[in-house]
């Protein structure tokens, strides 16, 4: 079958490439995202491979459809940049990848948490500079501090062991308890109690319409003052001017993220010699106690590997098949 793969980088080739020989795909490596101006490119395809910023609204979706495209197959868990509504009305299958190392999600989780904590990035630079000085680099003992836990699925579960092994206090909220959370002694609290009671969140919950915006001006204000605020789901489950004026408040004692609600122009791109325009993301910059990561919680060799014999797996099967393994579809959602 032949696959427009959008926006490719080296390390997408190299992954792809090894999981493809046995299938035999003929594989297309295209640079840029899949938006309405490049979708073009995938004529001649039946299908494209897309990751977590390409456009597949309706309108992409209809010139991919016009062009024989009849697989979309996701490299990512998320689908939320996907018109399933449009897709299903045009025939078009979408795939994803539901699970790849949720392991490599939660311990990067915690490094965003030790480094903000410990303030090693700092000490780093200081160091290089010939300043020894510790002023500035306090922190504190992780050990019976209460973590809350935004989503238990296969990542927020993971992130819930490690934590317990630091001997923390985790509670959670998630519509649906995880039962070896449970067993393990984590608490499922409303959110408001969560937000109220825990010393450093941890959001791991999907974009949906619920989740939209969930961290927004209302849910700063219910926080523990000072309390560290980590986000390595999806960019847009938080209000990013809400999370700002918590900074300045002092409500939000420290921010890390991997994930940005405008991260599309930004993330998986060297822009080290162009402006950054995005007046919100340059604000964050200015916050000694904001940490940011351009969405690379995901990049380890297991979760690569992984996610390109589950992106392969799904292409094949619906060569020969017509159906995909993982299906995504407004009626399994239903």
């Amino acid at each position: 079958m032949r696959v427009a793969v959008f926006s490719t980088k080296p390390y997408d080739r190299r992954f792809l490439d090894g999981a493809n020989p046995s299938a035999g795909h003929e594989l297309v490596y295209l640079e840029p995202r899949l938006t309405r101006e490049t979708a073009i490119a995938a004529a001649g395809a039946q299908a494209v491979c897309v990751f977590v910023n390409d456009e597949l609204q309706k309108e992409v979706l209809e010139a991919l459809a016009g062009q024989g495209v009849r697989l979309v197959a996701l490299r990512c868990a998320g689908f939320n940049n996907v018109d399933l509504s449009a897709a299903r009305d045009l025939a078009i299958t979408v795939a994803r990848v539901p699970e790849y190392s949720p392991r490599a999600v939660a311990e990067h989780t915690v490094a965003l948490i030790l480094t903000l904590n410990r303030k090693t990035h700092r000490a780093y630079a200081r160091i290089r500079e010939g300043n020894f000085a510790l002023e500035g680099l306090l922190g504190f003992d992780l050990h019976g501090r209460t973590v809350g836990v935004v989503g238990t699925g296969r990542i927020g579960a993971a992130f819930a062991q490690i934590m317990i092994g630091f001997g923390c206090r985790v509670v959670a909220h998630d519509p649906y308890p995880d039962s070896e959370c449970e067993r393990l002694g984590v608490r499922y609290l409303d959110l408001p109690e969560l937000l109220n009671g825990a010393d450093i969140i941890s959001l791991h919950c999907p974009l949906t319409p619920e989740t939209y915006h969930l961290i927004g001006s209302s849910a700063v204000a219910q926080m523990r003052s000072g309390a560290m605020l980590i986000n390595t789901s999806r960019g847009a489950v938080i209000d990013t001017r809400a999370v700002i004026e918590g900074l300045k408040s002092g409500r939000i004692g420290s921010l890390g993220l991997d994930v940005y609600e405008e991260e599309a122009d930004l993330f998986f791109e060297n822009l080290s010699d162009s402006l950054i325009h995005d007046d919100v993301f340059a604000r964050l910059l200015t916050f000694p106690n904001v940490l940011i990561t351009g969405h690379q919680a995901f990049f380890t060799e297991e979760a690569l590997s992984a996610i390109a014999e589950t992106t392969i797996a799904n292409i094949s099967a619906f060569e020969q098949t017509g159906q995909v393994v993982h299906a995504v579809s407004i009626e399994r959602l239903a």
